[in-house]
Order: C-alpha cells, then sequence, then structure tokens
C-alpha cells in the first residue's frame, strides 16, 4: 500500500480541523497583541503559515508519493531556499534571536514563561518533517496546543492582566504531552516496526539519486555535508557501491550465524543512516531482500516525547544548531513525574500489544555511522529545561522499565544488529582518501585476525586478572579481574570478535568480574556519542564507578576529579576551577553515566586493529574517530550494561568450540531475583589509542604475568605482526600522531 493511501483516512478525518486551526492562526496576524508576547506569537503564528504553505506545496508536487521527480517539483535551487527558510531561525547565526533560544525566550518575555513558550515553539517545529510526511492530525494538535495558549493570554489581556497565571500555560502543555502519548509514542513503535510507513524507504528505493533534489524530499535539514556525500557516492563505482553495501548486511547475517540464532525466522530490518548514502542504502535493501528481510527506515525523532538526550537513531540529515539540540535535550523536565512515567509506559505496553506481531518478525537495527566533525563543547544554559534529581531518577526507571517492556516483544537472544561507520567531509581535504581507506579498514581479512585473536585470548584465560597502564602523560592504572575457567580447553572469557555485527574487525572482550576490579582510567581525548571529551577520568572500586570529571570547560587545564557526594579535589598541576569542573562532571554524568550515579564496568575488550591506527596517524583524524572505530585502536572499557544484556543465558561459542562463559557479572546477575537492580540500558564504551597505551599484562593467580603489549607494542608470540602498520605509520615523515 502506498504510505499516502495508509495515511489518508487519517487525513480527511481531521481535515476540517486542521483547516478551522489555520484559518484562526491565519487571523491572529491582524489582532492587537500585548507586548512582549505578542512578538512571540506573531513570530510563531508566522512559522504556522509557513507551515501551510508547505503542506499545500507537498500536497500539489506529489514530491514523494509515486517516486521520481515530475514536473511539477521545484527546481533545486527553489528547494534549497524552502529548506533554508524553514531551518533558518535555529541556524547558529540567528540562534542569538530565536525564541527556540531559552536565552532569548528568557530575554524577552521572563523567567518561567519564557521557558514554556520556548518549549511550544520547539515542538511546533516538528511540523516541518509533519508536513513532508503528510500527518496533519500531529500539524493540528499542536496548532490546537498552540490557539489554547494564545487564549490563556488573550483572556488575560481582556481581564487587564499581562499574562495568565504561569501554572495554566505548564498544565496546557503537559496535558497535551500526556494525552497524545497514545498518538506520538504509539507512532513511534509503529514506524520502528511496521514496513508498511515507508515514507523513507520510498525515497531510498523509488527516486532518481543521480538529481540531488530527492535529499529535500525527507523534510530533513539539508546542508553541504548531504549535498558532497551523496555526489560523492554518485561518483564510486558500482562494485565499490555493491562492496560497501554487502560488508555491511554480511555483518548483520553473520550475527545470527555467530550467535547461533534463526534469521529465517525474521521478515524485518531497521536500516539507519545520514542522507547522503542512499545508493549505499539502496544496494543494501536490495542484498537484505535477498536474505528474506523488508527494509525499515524511519526518522529520527522530532517531538521531546520520543526524543533522546543522547544521539539520535533513525535517518537523520545534519543538524542544523548542535546548541539547539543541547538546549532542549531535557524538555522532559516539563513534564517528567511519577504520574506521566507511568502513562507513557502504559501506552509503550498497548503500542507493543499492538504491534506484537511486528516485533516478533523484527530482526533488529542495522546502523551506518558517520564521523568526522570538530568536536561540539556545548553552553551550559541556566535558561534551559533541566531534570532534577527526582526527575533523573524517574527518567532512568523508565528506561530500565521501558527495555524490559521492549525484551518482552523482541527477546535480545532472538535479535542482533550490525553498525559500520564511515566519514563525513568535515574531516577534511582528505575526505576521500579516508573514505576509501576506511572502506579497506572494513573489509580486512578476518581470517587473519581471527587467528592472531586466538592467540591472545589463550594467553588471557590463563590470567585472573588483568593490568593495564597508560604512558606520555595518561594516567591509567587499571585492574580487571576475570571469571575463573573450570576446564580451559572447553571455556574461554574471551570472545574472539571480528566482521560480523561490529564493523570493522579486530577486538578481544569480555565482561569481567566487578569484586577486585579497581584503578583508574584515563584518556586525553574520546568521542562519545557527539561529544568530544578532553582530560576524561574515571575511578573504579570493585568494578563500580567512583568517581569522574572530564576537563572540557577549562582550556588546557587538568581535569581533576569530581566525587559522587559533589565534593571536589584537585588533581595534576591544581585542578580547575570549581564551577569548570561541576559542569564537566555533569556533561559525563549526562552522555557517559545517562544520568546514574553509578555505573558497572561491563566491559572489558583489546583491540587489535592497527591498520585503523596506522590510518589515523596518516590522516591525524586520531581524535575525530568515532567509538565504533577507536575501540578497535587499544583497550576499551565500557560501562553500564554487559555486551550479552537480556541474552546472558544463551550460551556463546568462539571460532575454536569453546564456550564463552563471562557472560554475566554480579549485577547482572540480579536479573534472577530483581529485573530493576539488574540492567542500566546503557553501554558505552571508552578506548584508550595505542599512542597513550603503556603495558597489558595477564597476571597469573601465582602472580607471574603474560605481556601481551608493552608500550604501546604487541609483544605476544603470535601478535607481533599487528605491529607492522604501526611501525609503518610511526616512520612515516607526515605520521604526527593522534591528537
Amino acid at each position: 500500500m502506498d504510505y499516502r493511501i495508509l495515511l489518508q483516512e487519517e487525513n480527511d478525518a481531521v481535515r476540517e480541523r486542521y483547516e478551522l486551526s489555520m484559518e484562526r492562526i491565519r487571523s491572529m496576524d491582524t489582532e492587537e497583541m500585548q507586548l512582549p508576547y505578542g512578538c512571540y506569537f506573531k513570530k510563531v503564528s508566522a512559522f504556522i503559515g509557513q507551515i501551510e504553505g508547505l503542506v499545500e506545496r507537498v500536497e500539489g508536487t506529489g514530491f514523494s508519493r509515486k517516486g521520481g521527480m515530475n514536473e511539477a517539483v521545484p527546481a533545486l535551487e527553489s528547494l534549497q531556499k524552502e529548506n533554508h527558510a524553514l531551518y533558518r531561525d535555529i541556524l547558529p547565526e540567528n540562534y542569538g534571536e530565536s525564541f527556540a533560544n531559552p536565552d532569548h525566550a528568557v530575554g524577552v518575555l521572563g523567567d518561567g514563561y519564557g521557558q514554556l513558550l520556548s518549549f511550544l515553539y520547539t515542538e511546533i517545529r516538528a511540523d516541518i518533517v509533519y508536513a513532508f510526511e503528510m500527518r496533519l492530525m500531529n500539524i493540528t494538535i499542536l496548532n490546537e496546543l498552540f490557539l489554547e495558549v494564545y487564549n490563556l493570554f488573550a483572556q488575560a489581556w481582556e481581564e487587564g492582566r499581562k499574562e495568565p497565571q504561569e501554572q495554566l500555560i505548564k498544565d496546557s502543555l503537559y496535558w497535551f504531552v500526556s494525552d497524545y502519548a497514545e498518538v506520538t509514542v504509539d507512532w513511534r513503535i509503529r514506524e520502528g516496526l511496521d514496513p508498511a510507513l515507508s515514507f523513507g524507504t520510498d525515497i531510498v528505493m523509488k527516486q532518481d539519486l543521480t538529481d540531488l533534489r530527492y535529499l529535500y524530499a525527507y523534510g530533513e535539514y539539508v546542508s553541504e555535508t548531504e549535498i558532497k556525500l551523496a555526489s560523492f557516492m554518485n561518483r564510486l563505482p558500482q562494485e565499490t557501491i555493491d562492496r560497501m553495501a554487502s560488508t555491511y548486511t554480511e555483518g548483520f547475517r553473520k550475527g545470527f550465524q555467530v550467535m547461533g540464532r534463526d534469521l529465517k525466522k525474521k521478515r524485518t530490518v531497521v536500516v539507519e543512516f545520514q542522507l547522503g548514502f542512499e545508493r549505499m542504502i539502496r544496494r543494501a535493501v536490495e542484498y537484505f531482500r535477498e536474505m528474506g528481510l523488508e527494509p525499515i527506515c524511519y526518522r529520527a525523532a522530532v517531538e521531546s516525547v520520543n526524543r533522546r538526550a543522547n544521539g539520535r537513531r533513525g535517518y537523520y540529515g545534519t543538524s542544523p544548531n548542535k546548541q539547539y539540540d543541547y538546549d532542549h535535550r531535557y524538555d522532559s523536565a516539563l513534564y517528567m513525574g511519577n504520574a506521566f512515567k507511568e502513562r507513557k509506559l502504559a501506552v509503550l505496553r498497548s503500542a507493543y500489544e499492538t504491534y506484537r506481531k511486528e516485533a516478533a518478525w523484527c530482526a533488529g537495527p542495522a546502523l551506518v555511522e558517520t564521523f568526522g566533525e570538530e568536536g561540539f563543547t556545548p553552553v551550559n544554559k541556566k535558561t534551559a529545561l533541566a531534570l532534577n534529581a527526582h526527575q533523573e531518577a524517574l527518567t532512568v526507571a523508565y528506561a530500565n522499565e521501558s527495555r524490559q517492556i521492549v525484551n518482552q516483544y523482541m527477546p535480545g537472544d532472538e535479535t542482533s544488529f550490525t553498525i559500520i561507520a564511515f566519514p563525513k567531509p568535515e574531516i577534511g581535504p582528505d575526505f576521500e582518501a579516508v573514505f576509501r581507506e576506511t572502506i579497506r579498514i572494513n573489509t580486512l581479512d578476518y581470517e587473519k585476525y581471527q587467528k592472531i585473536q586466538q592467540c591472545i585470548i589463550l594467553a588471557l584465560d590463563e590470567a585472573d586478572h588483568v593490568l593495564i597502564t597508560g604512558r606520555d602523560g595518561n594516567e591509567t592504572s587499571m585492574k580487571v579481574a576475570l571469571h575463573p575457567l573450570k576446564d580451559r580447553t572447553k571455556e574461554t572469557n574471551f570472545e574472539n570478535c571480528v566482521s560480523d555485527v561490529n564493523i570493522p574487525l579486530g577486538e578481544v572482550f569480555t565482561s569481567p568480574i566487578l569484586k577486585g576490579t579497581e584503578g583508574l582510567l584515563h584518556v586525553k581525548n574520546v568521542y562519545v556519542e557527539d561529544y568530544q571529551f578532553r582530560n576524561l577520568r574515571m575511578v573504579f572500586k570493585d568494578g563500580r564507578v567512583t568517581e569522574y570529571s572530564c576537563g572540557n570547560f577549562e582550556a588546557g587545564g587538568d581535569a581533576g576529579t569530581a566525587r559522587d557526594d559533589g565534593e571536589a579535589r584537585g588533581a595534576g598541576n591544581g585542578g580547575m576551577a570549581g564551577d569548570a569542573l561541576i559542569q564537566g562532571r555533569a556533561l559525563v554524568k549526562q552522555v557517559i553515566m545517562r544520568n546514574h550515579d553509578w555505573l558497572p564496568l561491563g566491559e572489558f575488550a583489546i583491540g587489535t586493529n592497527t591498520t585503523a591506527y596506522a590510518m589515523a596517524r596518516r590522516f591525524s583524524i586520531g581524535d575525530k574517530l568515532p567509538i565504533l572505530i577507536a575501540e578497535k585502536m587499544g583497550p576499551h572499557f565500557a560501562v553500564g550494561d554487559t555486551c550479552y544484556s537480556f541474552a546472558e543465558d544463551s550460551p556463546m561459542y568462539n571460532p575454536d568450540g569453546r564456550e564463552v562463559i563471562a557472560r554475566d557479572n554480579e549485577i547482572s546477575l540480579l536479573r534472577r531475583t530483581d529485573m530493576s537492580r539488574a540492567y542500566f540500558s546503557c553501554h558505552t564504551d571508552i578506548t584508550i589509542p595505542y599512542s597513550e597505551l603503556g603495558d597489558i599484562k595477564a597476571v597469573r593467580a601465582d602472580g607471574s604475568q603474560i605481556d601481551i603489549i608493552c608500550q604501546g607494542r604487541f609483544v605476544l608470540k603470535g601478535t607481533e605482526e599487528l605491529n607492522e602498520a604501526m611501525d609503518e605509520a610511526d616512520s612515516r615523515p607526515d605520521g604526527i600522531g593522534c591528537r
């Protein structure tokens, strides 16, 4: 069924409400309004007028109705102007005077009212994608909310008051989010499970990808990045596209094979990507269909009730303004409470029950990540909505409970995933060379690495624990405790991971014992989500993070350390100023700790992809690589759940036939008595690059040691070949290291 035909009945039912609300909003242009609020209502009503025109244009041109372009589709220049006009208000050069900016909104409208009305405008800005998808219901209910809030002010003005009570506005916004959760949350679940919602898939599979107008069919912000990516992809030979798509899809298939799961029981796969990669995605969809899997392409969420505070999932364009995203990451503070948490969980359960058949068919996500942007250091604004301690706890509880609901309908031991990464043009003038080198890294000989990694695993399996240290200013000193093995001929602690779910290849990993795992993890630079952390420090005791900080908010300063109780103490050369320390600690808690007060060490791994390290050295891009690649370039540590969360009881075997028994730790074992205490719904990797790595030693129970790596070089017999790429990179006159 055509996507728009599927929506036609709903749109027909709401059309009268839509037109009435638009007519009323148009009439506001001639009404007298008291300042300063009149400025806001005039500005937002004008934006809604743009949306009305956009709906007419999209309906008239049939831009993505049947696929391909027709004579009514505007020229590329017109589409570019339209796209810029829709996103102009939140672009960095205009954001200072936008009501979407909480600083400006509060400055003009006052504290309290400013935050509420900035939230409302930000929600209304989702109309852009609703118009492209012709979701008139969503536009209509936002129109009606806008009019409801406006009427509160109009009534106050008639009664001689400057503004209505702040609580009345807050109540309107709260009940809107709560009452319409059945629309917004239900749709979010369905679009991630039902291939009939094919808006994105139709663009990928039906549009002429050589005509770059297709990029403007999504409704996402289209920057130079998307234009350059799509143009570059169009120049690649078909065999290169085939190779990229095959590596990506085969990684997904191998994941099921390695984990002993039956792919034939599945019918759909969720495909996630950045705009510009459509040519590769189209070929991947063809490969997936050959496996019997129909693609699901769903958009990154735009409404606050569905947005993620850390990163986007789905398909998406370049953010028009990362500070705008950061300012509104916790807009849920406006409505999050005990009642709303339970309300959202109830809607979630109902949605999954409605789409239980589709959930059972879904094989899991296949992600294409990107890298290359400069690190983003946000500005923490006091005017932005923020979660209080109780709301943080509720948000964490919701994440855990929702994960359990999802697992009921999509059991973790019946699905898999794959992730692959490619550079963006922002990586610099060597973009095309880096892109081609990344393709090579993504397709390395897995049999060669499998044999080398087997040597490492055999040595590690003799150990009681592992010691990891840094060098050249990296102060890492970690001890990682390992599970005891009853029979090393049948059991192992480490999984031999090559090119399946996690591309590129190159790591051995385990879930450590928490008791006895301790020390300092220190990294000078690391990317997590869209954030570059400088001088990141995390202290572990019995496998739990007890202290953490970063140096992002003091240029050139040492990070210092922050304790859980908020007490700050200096480190290094006197530490850093208290405010910078507090901001740095808050950023770590939000992004890495996912607002948990503590997390266990869920994974310890040793990366073996020295070819990726050589690429980083050659192009001086070590500080721009995503964790997906960086984690293969040294040891990495993941805080949160283990790699086997919700699938711990499913046996896992290495290619040598030995069972990987380290699938649990002391926290995940709590699932047998209290599921709410067993999981954290996060798994965040942090890597020490080879350039900062000192030694990795496997320590036996009797205290004797086996050297795996010494001063950043592999020394274990059978692993020496891994040094060749690093030696070559270090010998290059242009190799200036990973910044």
